[in-house]
């Protein structure tokens, strides 16, 4: 006797009826119960909470805190991820809560609440050691460096604060000689260096001088030392590893802070790094018998050769100096290379970030100098001769590295670092020199011209990484203009007249070279193909939007309207007639259009969306439905996109989703034009009056009624599942709207209609197709059949 269905069964199986079998009301009611039982749920939410006073919630989270901190130490032992986790979370909840208490609630004042934070920050640092823990004493480390700032009321002593992270520092100099954490020791060189410039930018006055000075040096002297204790703790098979951070930054940082204490004089400035090196070279004769200690002492040995050197200029002119010292450098570099001497080649890199550092020194204490000719100027050349260096010294690195890969790098990150002075070099004379009416012109000519020379200088041997470098470099300059041109708009310039007409030409010419140098490239030449494509789309329909604009009796809709047409027609260029834009990328062809097609549809398709919410003002012609700017505009985008989804090219994965997509486009366009008509000839107000009109209500009811009766019947007829379910959520969609929108507007004759047209197509539906398809049609359809 076979089972009987269960009554869990059975229930599945009516709600599955439900959902797929009878009449479309029945599923709304479904909908219409959920929405009251949503509502019901939203109002047993409304419970408030009950009160508990402010300064018992505190004390119990402090006292759950501890509470974890205590059990997390009973267990360090037996689970000591476990415990160290807990630990660390316990005391950030405890700092938290402290400075909470103080903060935010007043329950203690500034001394108890910095007092209480100084006791934690002590114990998370014994817990550190004590259980080997670098997490904890990292943790420790960020709350001691947080306290003061915490609790700070703005009226403390600058002499108190740093006597406090002195001792800080101290307290990591000491965990540096029982631990080789390096961690801790970049963390605390940060914060350290990080608040003493905050402060020093907020509130530092010369007349502090006294005072602030020893500090500077104090910590210049802890994060001396601190590198050589990471050295002496390390094993010895890793001593040659040094901490770079620490061993250059806290020369340059220090320096830097020292030169704003002075303000920028040259002569003292000079002393103190004459100073500097001298301290430098002590700790590197001290160290010279100390085994294992070559590379740090080497290095201390440059840092005072270089320091030495630095002095010179700093007593003269800053950016004249620099521009030598820059293509010294690149000379060192050279000799480096050709001899294999990596002591020279580091030398030459040093020189040269050290010759842009005098150049900013120079720029930070005198401003500039205003001169009177573009480029033939002492910053120009200076900042020229970096340029120079840098591209020198990366091409070296790409043809007498060996291969080695430290060498590819350096010669990318030296191009780089070339490129970024010419950015700035060219920058500074286009701002100095060029009047604000002719900028788009400067700098649309000069990014045509980096472009091409990058791509000119791609075609010469050199490593692969400067190579990709190189290659990509003009992509990128094309990029920025067509942000460039996107602004150009904004400022309500027109690209094509005057010295914009002549900029847009010369690019025309220096970008068809640039494609030519680049179209061997896998990537690069496809994607410069893209960019080139897409500046002529946006200086096309600018330059439209540009000139319609100044028509003070032109609607924005007709302006709108036109502008896209370009973007339309590189569609249809682009879909139908690719060969017309092809040149000179035409070999390949199928790498840069998809990504153009699917771009031009991505903007036709925000802009459609913008579209929608438009008014449709056609002044100076009358208000046609289906014949006014936008409603036309709306149509060949969903043109575009329609001739898109039905290409029998597209991939499988979109062809799947061309009813979804047809559908929405359908009935997004179908709502639009419905509430642009009764805006426009029914005279209500284009803004959220709208959604409280009877007449828009009404329409868009009988509207989605018709689109849904269509979906419904057809689906029924030709047996299309997806077109009846389509149908059947729109007119389920429609009568929740009568529910929950237009019960009421009952009161007058437009919300009567609504109800009476929807129960009419109602009755039109059951008697065309009063059943959804038969399941064994479906059944077929889906391969599901018995």
């Amino acid at each position: 006797m076979p089972r009987q269905p269960s009554g869990f069964d059975r229930l599945m199986q009516r709600v599955w009826g439900w959902f797929t079998e009878g009449n479309v009301p029945v599923k709304i009611g479904m909908l219409v119960l959920f929405a009251g039982v949503a509502a019901l749920l939203k109002y047993a939410s409304d419970a408030g909470m009950l009160h508990v006073p402010v300064a018992l919630r505190v004390s119990m989270v402090a006292l759950a805190a501890t509470g974890g901190l205590f059990f997390g130490w009973h267990k360090r032992e037996s689970r000591r991820v476990f415990a160290l986790s807990l630990q660390g979370g316990s005391i950030g909840v405890l700092v938290m809560t402290v400075f909470a208490a103080f903060r935010l609630y007043d329950l203690l004042p500034a001394s108890a609440a910095f007092g209480v934070l100084v006791v934690l920050v002590a114990g998370i640092g014994v817990l550190a050691v004590m259980q080997d823990a670098l997490a904890l004493a990292v943790l420790g480390l960020i709350a001691g460096f947080a306290a003061p700032i915490l609790v700070s009321t703005g009226n403390g002593s600058h002499v108190a604060l740093f006597s406090y992270y002195a001792v800080l520092n101290l307290a990591i100099l000491g965990i540096a000689w029982k631990r080789s954490w390096r961690v801790l020791n970049l963390l605390g060189f940060i914060a350290t260096f990080a608040v003493g410039s905050a402060w020093g930018v907020l509130r530092y006055d010369h007349s502090l001088f006294a005072s602030t000075e020893p500090f500077l040096i104090l910590n210049f002297l802890f994060y001396l030392f601190i590198p050589w204790l990471h050295v002496v703790r390390a094993p010895v098979d890793r001593r040659l590893v040094i901490d770079g951070c620490l061993m250059f930054g806290n020369p340059l940082i220090s320096l830097l802070l020292q030169g704003a204490l002075l303000k920028w004089d040259g002569q003292a400035l000079a002393i103190s790094t004459l100073v500097a090196a001298s301290v430098y070279v002590g700790v590197a004769y001290l160290s010279r018998h100390q085994p294992g200690m070559r590379l740090i002492r080497d290095t201390w040995a440059i840092l005072a050769v270089a320091l030495a050197t630095l002095t010179v200029p700093l007593a003269l002119s800053a950016d004249v100096t620099g521009s030598i010292f820059a293509l010294e450098g690149a000379g060192l570099i050279w000799l480096g290379l050709r001899q294999q001497r990596w002591l020279a080649t580091w030398s030459g890199i040093a020189l040269q970030v050290f010759a842009a550092c005098a150049l900013l020194v120079d720029r930070g204490m005198h401003g500039g100098v205003h001169v009177a000719w573009p480029v033939l100027n002492r910053e120009c050349i200076s900042a020229l001769m970096l340029v120079i260096a840098g591209f020198a010294s990366a091409g070296l690195f790409a043809r007498l590295g060996n291969g080695r890969v430290l060498h590819r790098v350096l010669s990318v990150v030296l191009y780089a670092w070339g490129m970024l002075w010419w950015v700035v070099a060219c920058a500074e004379e286009i701002s100095n020199f060029v009047p604000d009416a002719n900028m788009f012109a400067a700098w649309f000519a000069w990014l045509a011209v980096t472009a091409w020379g990058a791509a000119e200088a791609s075609m010469y041997r050199s490593s692969q990484e400067l190579g990709f470098a190189l290659r990509w470099t003009p992509v990128a300059f094309m990029a920025c203009m067509l942000v460039l041109v996107a602004l150009v708009v904004g400022n309500h310039q027109q690209p094509w007249h005057g010295w914009n007409l002549l900029a847009v030409i010369a690019a025309a010419v220096l970008g068809w070279r640039t494609l030519l140098c680049v179209r061997s490239a896998d990537w690069a030449g496809p994607a410069a193909q893209w960019m080139w494509l897409w500046r002529w789309f946006l200086l096309a329909g600018f330059g439209v939007a540009v000139a319609l604009d100044r028509l003070r009796w032109l609607s924005g809709s007709w302006v709108a309207a036109l502008s896209l047409t370009s973007l339309l027609l590189a569609f249809v260029a682009a879909h139908w007639r690719p060969r017309l834009i092809a040149p000179p990328m035409t070999q390949s062809l199928s790498r840069w259009l998809p990504p153009l097609k699917y771009s031009l549809l991505i903007a036709l398709g925000l802009a459609g969306v913008f579209a929608l919410f438009m008014d449709g003002d056609a002044a100076p012609l009358c208000y046609v439905p289906l014949l006014n700017p936008v409603e036309l505009l709306l149509l060949a985008i969903a043109a575009m996109f329609a001739a898109w989804i039905t290409d029998p090219s597209l991939p499988a994965v979109l062809r799947h989703a061309r009813g979804p997509v047809l559908g929405s486009i359908v009935l997004a366009l179908v709502t639009s034009f419905t509430l642009r008509a009764v805006h426009q000839l029914g005279g209500v107000a284009w803004n959220a009056d709208l959604a409280d009109s009877s007449l828009a209500q009404m329409s868009l009811t009988v509207v989605w009624s018709v689109l849904g009766l269509f979906a419904w019947v057809w689906g029924s007829r030709r047996g299309h599942r997806l077109f009846w379910l389509a149908g059947a959520i729109i007119m389920g969609v429609v009568l929740a709207k009568l529910i929950l929108v237009d019960r009421r507007q009952l009161g007058n004759l437009f919300g009567i209609g609504s109800f009476i047209a929807f129960g009419l197509l109602c009755s039109v539906i059951g008697y065309l197709a009063p059943a959804p398809p038969r399941r064994s049609s479906s059944m077929e359809e889906t391969g599901h059949a018995p």
